[in-house]
């Protein structure tokens, strides 16, 4: 093995605030979203705006993410991955007080994009740090315990949100739990994760920056891993944006009961992140995404045709589970395809979950206007199967060659 490879496993203590830090960053980068997407109707009626004009705050956002998350496979080679996952939690702050003081909806939608490059820079970081600091053995149930702590964000964020904005109007939370959450992180962040990275960096220049594209974009496993989750974010959709739709449409249930519908998915996904660490020990980063990826596949087609609610439901937070073990799986995939430039990986790789979102919304949206629910379901969740044979015809799973 290579001088590369063999560092990367000479790993020392970072410290017992290392992962509740990385954990609570990840879980901090999702409350502004949570409110957003809850408090929407509210937020056009304090702006005058239509909801469907309202909604289109999700745009810029998205576009503001990708770029930036192409941009830190660039700032990942020249700067220590605390420093940018802590500019990332100052992007998200400033964001969610722009959002609070925002006298109109212009201001509003500049604001709210800010937060698109926080989230580009904490998600890559968080898995890239826990592939610095950590070794091998111990870096899946890590990567688990960041994806669920994202996923805890709803689970808790929601109703936390839903119950203080009851009392003072939308930008309440802002200002008692979405800001305040955002600070403490800040805090944890600087002084639980370790001042230097432990991983090797090269001498960085101009050569260097295109190197690590040229590595990453140049590697067949490497390339297919973001391929992979293009396609596996894709069907995500299915649950993430249309599920609640389905089941207030297709059988009638209240808003109330779609809002179970929400915190149960949410807890499928979160618990499939955090016991997929083991799937992962025990049969490998490679086989655990290609089997999560295709049951997520499986059950998001199956759950849209079944015309019983309680085991359409059931079928539902199934798939969720699979979608929150194949987000783990696959993110441990990917961190060790180019160890060297795993900043620049992990930067791509949000860009590629991004764009797979956008392109199930519009997928997903097509597919229901022509065909259904049913149509829905099976266009996305062919997504997923797709995304398992990627994984499994054009990926390698290089820690085999290093345990």
């Amino acid at each position: 093995m290579g001088d590369d490879l063999g560092h990367t496993e000479e790993k020392g203590y970072p410290g017992r605030l290392f992962l509740p830090s990385l954990a609570f960053s990840y879980f901090a980068s999702g409350p502004l979203g949570v409110l957003i997407a809850l408090l929407l109707i509210d937020i056009g009626n304090t702006f005058n705006v239509p909801v469907g004009v309202m909604g289109q705050i999700n745009t810029p956002y998205s576009i503001v993410a990708v770029i930036f998350a192409l941009l830190m496979g660039i700032l990942s080679v020249r700067f220590e991955h605390k420093s940018l996952l802590l500019i990332g939690l100052l992007f998200i702050g400033i964001s969610a007080l722009g959002c609070l003081l925002a006298p109109d909806f212009n201001v509003m939608l500049v604001s709210y994009s800010l937060s698109g490059i926080g989230w580009a820079m904490v998600s890559p970081m968080t898995v890239a740090l826990i592939g610095d600091h950590l070794s091998v053995e111990k870096r899946t149930n890590a990567v688990g315990l960041v994806i669920a702590a994202g996923a805890l964000s709803y689970l808790i964020g929601a109703p936390i949100t839903a119950s203080i904005a009851g009392i003072g109007g939308w930008r309440l939370p802002l200002m008692e739990f979405v800001i305040p959450v955002l600070l403490a992180s800040l805090l944890l962040a600087f002084f639980g994760l370790p001042s230097t990275s432990s991983s090797h960096k090269p001498t960085v220049n101009e050569k260097t920056y295109l190197r690590s594209f040229k590595d990453v974009l140049s590697n067949r496993s490497a390339t297919a891993c973001l391929i992979g989750d293009v396609l596996r974010s894709a069907a995500f959709v299915a649950i993430l944006i249309f599920v609640t739709s389905f089941f207030r449409q297709r059988f009638l249930v209240s808003t109330d009961f779609a809002s179970i519908v929400i915190l149960g998915a949410a807890s499928c996904y979160a618990f499939g992140s955090l016991v997929s660490g083991r799937l992962v020990n025990r049969l490998g980063r490679k086989t655990s995404t290609v089997l999560t990826a295709l049951l997520a596949g499986v059950f998001t087609i199956s759950y849209a045709y079944v015309p019983n609610l309680w085991l359409s439901l059931a079928l539902s937070f199934v798939a969720s589970w699979f979608f929150g073990m194949v987000a783990s799986a696959s993110s441990c995939l990917a961190l060790e395809q180019v160890p060297k430039f795993r900043g620049t990986m992990m930067s791509v790789d949000t860009a590629a979950i991004s764009l797979g979102s956008a392109l199930g919304t519009v997928v997903g949206g097509l597919a229901l206007l022509s065909f259904d629910y049913e149509g829905l379901g099976m266009a996305l969740g062919v997504m997923g199967v797709a995304a398992a044979v990627v994984f499994y015809f054009l990926t390698i799973d290089p820690t085999h060659e290093r345990i």
